[in-house]
């Protein structure tokens, strides 16, 4: 899972301009990773009825366009890169509070899901060990790594996610080859994954879809780039929709092998790591710990990342003075790290793993993204069409078709996730009128410093 949000680009001193389209393309993907949509497939997959493809191909389409609104908001805005900036700046500060509120819920709930899935995935190898102790386990790991100031370097990061490639080659490969292993296939069967006209049901492929946008969390990451692109007007706004692309049609063909090999009425042993149970269905043991060890390793790359972000994300609100600076805008002096925070994200990372499932984590991670991406889409409007000079289609179908694709996806998340996350937003929209008189003075900044 990449991290949520955007990062703010400094502008001194100024960026050397080294970074073409396909280093641009290839971030993204880093980023996204290529087994995206492995660890929401089995809760996908239970909420759409088995229509894993086509609730992760919907979400594409929902992506492209918001894609396109991101990458035009980074040309108007080349050294911010935050969908709050874009929606105060072009729509009404208050708005933009409300986006930004948003994101927050972002940081704070990607290192919960991580801690999550690490503990289940850790189960698939120990299982004789409790999920609470894997919980606490991992949390403390991301925990203490990120206070010992350990991050790992662009070059891990590329091995890893060649070696993700590799893997899912793998995979595809075995499960191609299980399923051709079984020469009387129904008729329809290879079809099937697409539409089963016994169990489709178009409300139920909208609420698998709403927890697919997970599989494209971390795209708009590439807006933060536009100051080190050599062509940025041209190419972040092309490799965002193309990182966008590839990461649908990729993830369609590993959730499609994955649904021709476990039939939609059998029930996964573990939903959370429904994936990693399909390999060991489709080659046997060794490719499901290959498989497991994959996501596990992937996942704590993206546990210690998320967790990070978090802590950076409530540092610049704590310098700020939007949140307490006592705690929140405190480094310590030795590591230059935001202790405090990074000790408050693991402990909500934590509590929450130990009280809500996956699911629910999941859904309301997306419930955030969704409100930050019908915001920049609705300030692309604004920008491009509403107060353009010459009003053209151009700026008016990508943005108004991703507003409502976004809309209707968040419309249809889970009842808690929509009355939790509401109560979230009212709380701090509150708490944002109460600190800046009715959102007359300073906009509370939700830029994340890219160092501290």
């Amino acid at each position: 899972m990449g991290e949520a949000g955007s990062i703010s680009v400094n502008t001194t001193p100024k960026l050397r301009r080294a970074l073409g389209l396909w280093d641009l393309i290839l971030y993204g993907i880093v980023v996204i990773q290529p087994t995206a949509p492995m660890p929401a497939f089995g809760v996908v997959s239970e909420r759409a009825r088995g229509h894993v493809v086509t609730a992760v191909l919907i979400a594409m389409i929902a992506m492209l366009f918001t894609a396109i609104s991101y990458g035009r908001m980074a040309k108007a805005y080349p050294s911010a890169g935050s969908a709050f900036t874009y929606v105060g700046q072009e729509i009404h500060p208050a708005l933009g509070y409300v986006t930004g509120w948003g994101m927050v819920m972002d940081y704070l709930l990607n290192p919960l899901i991580c801690t999550i899935l690490c503990a289940q995935l850790a189960r698939n190898l120990a299982p004789g060990v409790p999920y609470a102790i894997w919980a606490l386990f991992f949390a403390t790991l991301f925990t203490g790594l990120n206070l010992f100031g350990i991050r790992t370097s662009a070059r891990i990061n590329y091995s890893l996610a060649m070696g993700m490639g590799i893997v899912i080659a793998i995979f595809l490969v075995v499960a191609a080859h299980y399923v051709f292993r079984h020469p009387a296939l129904e008729p329809g069967f290879l079809w099937r994954p697409f539409y089963d006209p016994n169990t489709f049901e178009m409300r139920s492929v909208l609420g698998g879809t709403s927890l697919a946008v997970l599989t494209y969390i971390g795209f708009d990451g590439i807006s933060t780039l536009s100051e080190e692109a050599k062509n940025p007007k041209r190419d972040i706004l092309l490799a965002t929709v193309l990182v966008c692309l590839i990461t649908g049609l990729l993830a369609g063909c590993e959730v499609y092998a994955a649904q021709l090999v476990w039939p939609t009425a059998k029930p996964f042993p573990d939903v959370t790591t429904a994936f990693v149970h399909v390999a060991g269905l489709a080659g046997g043991p060794w490719l499901l710990h290959l498989v497991n060890g994959t996501l596990l390793v992937a996942t704590i790359g993206s546990g210690m990342g998320s967790q990070l972000g978090a802590a950076r994300l409530l540092y610049a609100m704590g310098r700020s003075n939007a949140i307490p600076k006592s705690f929140f805008g405190a480094l310590d002096p030795r590591r230059q790290i935001p202790q405090n925070n990074v000790l408050f994200a693991g402990t909500l990372a934590l509590l929450g793993a130990l009280t809500i499932s996956f699911e629910r984590g999941v859904e309301l991670l997306n419930f955030g993204a969704l409100i930050a991406f019908m915001g920049v889409n609705a300030a692309s409007l604004v920008h491009y069409y509403l107060r353009a000079a010459k009003r053209r289609g151009a700026g008016l179908v990508p943005p108004v078709c991703g507003f409502l694709i976004c809309l209707l996806l968040w419309w249809n998340l889970n009842p808690f996730a929509k009355i939790a996350g509401t109560i979230w937003m009212v709380l701090g929209v509150t708490y944002g009128a109460i600190r800046t008189g009715g959102f007359r003075e300073d906009l509370i900044r939700f830029e994340v410093p890219p160092e501290l």
